[in-house]
């Protein structure tokens, strides 16, 4: 996989209805038409990630269904719907083989040498927080999860169910962020207790088998203090003390034993990073770009690509998946297509969701079935255009700097709303020039390029247009800018 790859997040379930309504046909994975994954590598995408092909928990199809709160988002995205519209989140796993209704499971292996005979690698879900509320596990092996007696349940009634087990009737934890309601579906896992632990590496490196990477769900959880914090007072009094080493590390390492090219995504939030890079994930999810770009301004963004070179290049950018808001309803229309292009030639990995790069406005529950909401083919173009301009080699193995954008004249201040980098390789250089405000700039940026001539002649590759400029103001004063609010510019130059 190239430096900076794309990624393209599909929601499995929904994708292939998709399909299946385009074809006539009741498509598996096995048998979606080549020309659906050529089409994507056309498109310039490096990897897929097929969220949510994990077989899911008839109990949590129950608990989904009886869920007025996603009742409610699913009726007020298709009045229509039916409660049979609605399945078990993706994120609620009974067992890591496909999906029955997605296909068998040799379908998945063979899906995954066609994508890899494709140039395409294959990234697929690894949930390690928790496992589905009725999963097998939790009947043969109730000390893999947090208990509680019913003594403490009374404090926390919303945090506990009762199972079945070999053992009698136990009181396990549903599996919780702390910082939100838990998740009744799920049954939350005891990273103190070796035995968890090892069930899961396991699980792990049956993966490496199956695909290229895992996108990690919600890594932070499964980080000694922070499950210490959360399910501590608990453990303690049942004699689980804090093991030594973390989960990951030798867990990563396990499975790149088996597999050296495997990767590892993370989704980790809370400052915590730059850590769980350390302990060996090749990318963390990049939410602060995110959230600078979408609350803040070009400043705030400007300072955070000041961050550790290695840090960036193992960042993920993104303006959207799965569990946030459509970009182009936080961000706004224009914005988030600026925004877009901001993500699409960093350094990093280059994260795209399919909904979003098809344009659509709402935002679709994981657990609704189909794909039934209308894109806008402009968006979808623009897309195309900005994914087919970051394929370029130089985005991928040149040289990134982020460049300084001087004013042009006392008083004009404007020249702090222009966020600018460059990817120079060979001959090449690619400029990126982003007014990332509502208000009219300027600037004047330095170009460093060898000088052929008495003129330096760029091409817009958004613009289209070929323009030139005298070399001797270019390399003295810098090259003069002026865009409108939100313009942009990706300025190719060769020499």
């Amino acid at each position: 996989m190239r430096s900076n790859p794309h990624i393209l997040e599909i929601n499995t379930r929904q994708w292939l209805w998709l399909l299946r309504e385009k074809y006539g046909a009741t498509l598996t994975l096995g048998t979606v038409p080549d020309e659906e994954w050529v089409a994507l590598k056309h498109l310039g995408f490096d990897a897929v990630w097929l969220m949510g092909v994990w077989q899911t928990s008839a109990k949590a199809e129950l608990i989904a269904r009886a869920t007025d709160s996603l009742v409610k988002e699913v009726t007020a995205l298709k009045p229509e719907a039916s409660l049979d519209d609605i399945a078990g989140s993706p994120y609620s796993v009974y067992d890591y083989v496909l999906n029955p209704e997605f296909g068998k499971p040799e379908e998945l292996a063979a899906l995954h040498v066609k994508l890899n005979e494709l140039g395409i690698k294959l990234f697929l879900d690894y949930i390690s927080n928790h496992l589905s509320i009725d999963h097998p596990l939790t009947r043969t092996c109730p000390d893999c999860f947090i208990q509680a007696d019913p003594e403490e349940v009374k404090y926390h009634n919303d945090w506990f169910f009762e199972a079945q087990t070999d053992a009698g009737v136990r009181h396990l934890a549903y599996g919780r962020d702390p910082n939100f309601p838990a998740w009744k579906d799920t049954a939350q896992l005891n990273y103190f207790n070796p035995a968890a632990r090892q069930y899961m590496m396991e699980t792990l490196l049956k993966l490496t088998e199956l695909c290229d990477g895992v996108r990690c769900d919600m890594v932070m959880l499964s980080l000694n203090d922070v499950h210490e914090g959360t399910w501590g007072w608990l453990l303690k009094k049942q004699g689980y003390n804090r093991p030594a080493a973390e989960f990951w590390p030798e867990a990563i390492r396990a499975a790149k034993e088996k597999n050296p090219h495997f990767t590892f995504l993370a989704e980790v939030y809370w400052g915590l990073e730059w850590r769980v890079q350390e302990m060996g994930f090749d990318y963390t999810y990049d939410k602060v770009l995110y959230d600078r770009l979408r609350y803040l301004g070009p400043s705030d963004v400007r300072g955070h690509l000041r961050a550790e070179k290695l840090y960036q290049k193992r960042s993920v950018r993104f303006i959207e998946n799965h569990d946030e808001m459509p970009a182009l309803t936080a961000f706004g229309a224009q914005k988030s297509l600026v925004a877009a292009l901001v993500t699409s030639t960093l350094r990093g990995m280059r994260l795209f969701y399919l909904g979003q790069i098809m344009g659509v406005p709402t935002k679709i529950p994981i657990q609704y079935k189909k794909f039934d909401v209308e894109g806008d083919s402009a968006i979808r173009k623009y897309y195309e255009k900005i994914l087919k301009i970051a394929d370029h080699p130089a985005f991928h193995g040149g040289e990134w700097n982020l460049l300084d954008v001087r004013p042009v004249a006392q008083g004009d201040e404007t020249n702090a709303n222009l966020l600018c980098w460059s990817w120079t390789q060979r001959r090449t250089l690619k400029m990126v020039v982003i007014n990332y405000s509502p208000t009219l700039s300027h600037g004047r940026i330095g170009v460093s390029a060898p000088m052929s001539g008495k003129n330096y002649t760029f091409y817009d590759e958004m613009a289209e247009i070929f323009f030139t400029r005298p070399a001797d103001e270019v390399k003295g004063s810098g090259l003069f800018v002026e865009l409108p609010p939100f313009g942009v510019h990706v300025l190719d130059l060769e020499f």
